[in-house]
């Protein structure tokens, strides 16, 4: 199973990769059924934003990512570190003619800070001039998981959904151990 986010709106068959650095011509791609959650909205307080493409075959040479128990993340405080993953935009320019987003199709990580949490949300500083990192237009659905460096996990905390326009102040990210993710999740894996 690989997870995403439902606003990503996928075809009925979409593959995916884990190459660090993707070349349609020449990259590893999976293939696998898309599956939004039905309760999907765009309500602010709870979207139910979340997808998985079961994929038709195991990928072998990859450990699985985990999913957070139930109620795991109430226990991040605002400074604890969050590490984002992605191949959305690396840079942002402004011109005369609005923001320019840079891709470059490569995985980058980034760490950031998490600055505030709700029942549903994790919004996580990621505003260069305090050390912080983050995500951009492109990294919907992407991983965000709890820590960073020597105390980083392979536990996803939650799944990229929105930030600032720029890109330079708030990854917001949909929390994974909730009721509501955890009620789509356990159709298709074990929970912890």
């Amino acid at each position: 199973m690989f997870l995403t986010a439902a606003h990503c709106e996928g075809d009925p068959r979409v593959a995916v990769t884990f190459d660090s650095s993707y070349d349609s011509k020449t990259g590893t791609t999976y293939w696998g059924t898309w599956h939004a959650d039905p309760a999907f909205n765009r309500a602010q307080s709870d979207p139910n934003d979340l997808a998985v493409i079961v994929l038709d075959k195991a990928v072998k040479g990859i450990t699985p990512a985990r999913l957070p128990k139930l109620g795991q993340l109430d226990s991040l405080r605002v400074g604890d570190p969050i590490t984002s993953v992605g191949y959305g935009a690396q840079s942002v320019t402004m011109g005369a003619g609005g923001a320019t987003f840079h891709y470059a199709d490569i995985r980058y990580v980034a760490v950031g800070s998490v600055n505030a949490l709700n029942s549903a949300w994790i919004r996580a500083s990621m505003n260069a001039s305090t050390g912080d990192g983050g995500t951009c237009y492109g990294d919907s659905g992407g991983p965000n998981f709890l820590g960073a460096g020597a105390t980083e996990t392979n536990i996803i905390a939650g799944t990229t959904i929105t930030g600032d326009f720029v890109c330079r102040a708030t990854n917001v990210d949909y929390r994974l151990d909730t009721t509501a993710a955890r009620s789509f999740l356990g159709q298709f894996v074990q929970l912890p």
